[in-house]
């Protein structure tokens, strides 16, 4: 039944801190020195002819320890470069950098979702990445102005006890999650950047309106709340709820653990292009003290290497986004997923969709 959510108070905190902030006047971003003829401009080498290594860097990471941690490591011991990583959920973590602005000493915001990205953007708070980096994503899962870049790709799905829910029966749109039909049966993470990006996405193509009432419609039908995404998948597991709201690759990963023939539950999509099924990208990006800090640059690089792509789909089962790096076996295709009306710079109002969800005591 309905509950207020784990870490309310340390979440309230960090609201108020990302919706003040957002709310600031973004500070302009001082150009850098043009680079030199003998480079491209907007190229690694034009920023490079600019940027130094002082071999530290300090990452901002919105992804958890245990998903990064190992790739961070490889790139420490390929590179020489040490690196500091602040951890915390990415909606704390926009939230500090919005308070900390231009003061911050921190190199790379790695986030969990574009909504994060998009309002540091937003904020005046990012550099334009070199165009090699910027370009190394395909259009549609990265910024549309250089700012921020897509690293991972990430469905969002339904995931429902098997054991006791015909596939048959199954909701086709977010519309039919909070009929009565589910009341009880729920389980959602609203304190998660992923659940919160879905409820900004839901804003955006259905409009303010419609995204209240599906808010209100959730919670009218008493949801199970859980603190993350994981939690969410082992209730499913083990019978407690018969539907949840996650990521894609939790599943993956677990299935990766137990053997896919002993998942109790199992993964579905809505219809191509509703709200609950939409692809949503982790990023990063290079904040704007670090505009000379040429190992920041390197670590995102590293980030979209063929290194970097290919171990977040052998490890944390995500779609890369550079082109040319297979997927993980058994999902749908990328492309076969992509909202052509959801433009994912959008996502940036994700402040307004953190106030609907305290309006409305999930938060």
């Amino acid at each position: 039944m309905f509950r207020p959510a784990v870490g309310r108070t340390t979440t309230l905190i960090a609201l108020a801190a990302f919706t003040l902030a957002g709310c600031q006047t973004p500070t302009p971003v001082a150009p850098s020195e043009p680079p030199t003829e003998a480079v491209e401009e907007g190229s690694v080498e034009a920023v490079e002819a600019e940027a130094e290594s002082d071999n530290y860097l300090l990452v901002y990471s919105g992804r958890s320890e245990s998903l990064v941690q190992p790739l961070i490591d490889q790139f420490v011991e390929e590179t020489g470069i040490d690196v500091e990583v602040r951890y915390g959920n990415t909606p704390e973590m926009a939230a500090l950098l919005l308070e900390e602005g231009e003061a911050t000493q921190a190199g790379v915001f790695l986030a969990q979702d574009a909504g994060a990205l998009g309002a540091i953007s937003r904020a005046g708070l990012f550099t334009t990445l070199p165009d090699d980096i910027a370009d190394a994503v395909p259009a549609g899962f990265t910024s549309t102005d250089g700012s921020w870049v897509g690293v991972t790709g990430r469905a969002r799905v339904v995931v429902y006890d098997a054991e006791t829910i015909n596939e048959e029966d199954l909701p086709v749109t977010a519309e039919d999650i909070v009929s009565p039909k589910w009341a009880g049966q729920v389980g959602v993470a609203p304190t998660n950047a992923s659940f919160q990006s879905f409820i900004t996405a839901y804003r955006v193509l259905k409009g303010e309106g419609a995204a209240e009432s599906w808010v209100g419609a959730l919670v009218s039908n008493d949801p199970e709340i859980f603190e993350n995404n994981t939690s969410i998948l082992e209730a499913v597991e083990s019978g407690v709820v018969p539907l949840g709201l996650i990521n894609h690759y939790y599943w993956y990963q677990l299935a990766a653990e137990r053997g896919e023939e002993n998942m109790r539950s199992q993964l579905w999509f809505t219809e191509v292009g509703d709200p609950a099924s939409i692809v949503n990208v982790t990023g990063a990006g290079v904040l704007t003290p670090a505009l000379l800090d040429q190992d920041a640059y390197d670590f995102v690089s590293y980030l979209l290497s063929d290194t970097g792509q290919n171990y977040f789909v052998s490890t944390t089962y995500e779609y890369p986004l550079v082109p040319g790096i297979a997927a993980p076996e058994g999902l749908p295709s990328l492309e076969s997923l992509v909202n052509p009306d959801l433009d994912l710079s959008d996502l940036e109002t994700l402040s307004d969709s953190q106030q609907l969800l305290t309006r409305f005591g999930l938060l």
